[in-house]
């Protein structure tokens, strides 16, 4: 048996949807999930959040789920949690896929919504951004620069057009002392704005123009309160 999380699904045939999960050491995988119905019906199981046990079968790149039961209960997500769980999920479904499948990220997307669960906090999405770059292959080195020398906490960086990070001198350069940070997950609320900034800009060329509704559900709720 295979274990997940489903991160989308949409209705496809009669009694039947196409769900995008990511499998513990497969990454993101697409299958066809046959729903049923009354007492035997996954709809309600089939759900974000919720620990997954099943298997997959077919040779083709859309698979078919069987035999989906949950293995722990739903993760218990509320307010701010929910929404950056949900961005989450927007993210992973704009950034991976067959050839950028994520398989090392399973585990750390389990650990962050159980801390988010716990106790929201910004860095944890910041941590879970650096690790999905690392998985895509495109994280700079957060400790020496694109010369090779070591990262100054007094200093400012941008990513360079060459790959990895030079210095800048440009008013909303990237603080050394922010990369640092980051690259030791001691991030401090004085270097969330530079963190998250740096984070958009490497993820921007995987996430595409289009913006993610997860961002804007989250600016909506904040102007609300």
């Amino acid at each position: 048996m295979e274990r997940g999380y489903l991160l989308h699904s949409r209705p496809y045939r009669e009694n039947s949807a196409i769900v995008n999960l990511l499998v513990d050491g497969a990454g993101r995988v697409d299958a066809v999930a046959r729903l049923g119905s009354g007492k035997r019906s996954s709809r309600a199981l089939l759900q974000p959040f919720q620990p997954l046990l099943f298997s997959l079968s077919g040779r083709g790149e859309l698979k078919t789920l069987n035999q989906p039961e949950a293995y722990a209960p739903a993760i218990p997500l509320q307010g701010d949690a929910l929404y950056a769980a949900l961005y989450l999920n927007e993210l992973l479904m704009r950034c991976l896929s067959h050839s950028h499948g994520g398989e090392g990220l399973f585990f750390d997307y389990h650990q962050t919504l159980m801390a988010m669960a716990r106790n929201f906090s910004q860095p944890q999405l910041r941590y879970f951004e650096l690790k999905l770059l690392m998985e895509l292959g495109a994280c700079p080195s957060l400790i020496l620069d694109a010369s090779g020398d070591a990262i100054e906490a007094g200093l400012g960086y941008r990513p360079g057009n060459e790959g990895g990070l030079v210095t800048s001198l440009q008013a909303n350069a990237i603080p050394g002392r922010t990369l640092l940070a980051l690259a030791d997950q001691t991030l401090e609320s004085q270097d969330f704005a530079a963190a998250k900034q740096l984070l958009r800009t490497l993820l921007a060329p995987f996430v595409g123009e289009k913006p993610l509704v997860s961002r804007q559900l989250f600016a909506n709720r904040s102007r609300s309160e």
